[in-house]
């Protein structure tokens, strides 16, 4: 059993690590001090088990199954301070947890019952058990407060939503324009826009969406489209069609 350990604290890792290395049937692939770390380490190393805490920097641990995708999530045993509401919800969608102090024996306990569900294949319904437990958390789940994006060809950035003016697609990628500069990453534009508030953003065309709070103002324009003069000072075309789609949001 290939295992992950993803905690922003030193010691309740080394714990978790400590515990795991006397398991002859574990290997560690990898261990993780933040969201971010954590989401490249699930794309890389295709772990068989994670151990995830919730409260972490940069991303948290919802936020990390958010950004790795439901159907790239391996099991998951969520870390975790107290939370009584989050607790009976992991135990409604059959997802384990380690609830921080946790004694060797539950940790074991918690093992042995990923060693079962492993052997049964009972990941094979992960992803929707993921993104009903998430529903069931928090309704605002399915939008981003923060998109990862390339800073460099081998670093990457977190970019608050609000900082984004506007994202047009590029091919392959997304360009995000922000106060403090250009960053790219790797998709599709709708699935971007899926991520977002649609009461903040609003999909103008067939390449860009745009943030409502960071328009100048609207210009009535030929055959039903309209200019969208934004504060940076740039104009883009909202498209009849796509003005049609948004028609009930005015």
């Amino acid at each position: 059993m290939r295992v992950l350990i993803v905690d922003d604290e030193p010691p309740a890792r080394r714990k978790i690590f400590d515990l795991l290395s006397s398991e002859s049937d574990v290997e560690i692939v990898g261990e993780a001090a933040d969201g971010a770390e954590a989401v490249d380490l699930i794309r890389r190393v295709s772990p068989d088990l994670v151990f995830l805490d919730i409260q972490m920097p940069r991303l948290d641990g919802f936020e990390v199954i958010a950004e790795a995708g439901v159907e790239a999530m391996p099991l998951t045993v969520f870390v975790t301070a107290y939370d009584e509401h989050a607790l009976r919800a992991f135990e409604v969608h059959a997802f384990d947890y380690l609830l921080k102090p946790f004694a060797a024996s539950r940790l074991r306990q918690v093992l042995d019952r990923a060693r079962r569900m492993l052997a049964k294949g009972v990941e094979n319904g992960l992803a929707v058990r993921l993104t009903r437990l998430i529903d069931d958390l928090n309704s605002e789940a399915k939008y981003a407060r923060r998109i990862l994006v390339q800073k460099s060809e081998e670093r990457e950035a977190l970019i608050a939503v609000e900082a984004i003016d506007r994202i047009q697609a590029e091919r392959n990628y997304v360009r995000f324009f922000t106060r403090d500069g250009e960053f790219l990453r790797r998709g599709a534009l709708g699935v971007v826009e899926e991520r977002l508030d649609p009461s903040r953003f609003l999909r103008i065309n067939r390449s860009e969406i745009v943030r409502l709070d960071a328009i100048k103002e609207l210009q009535p324009w030929f055959h039903g489209d309209y200019r969208v003069i934004m504060k940076d000072g740039t104009t883009r075309t909202w498209s009849r069609r796509f003005r049609r789609r948004a028609k009930d949001l005015f």
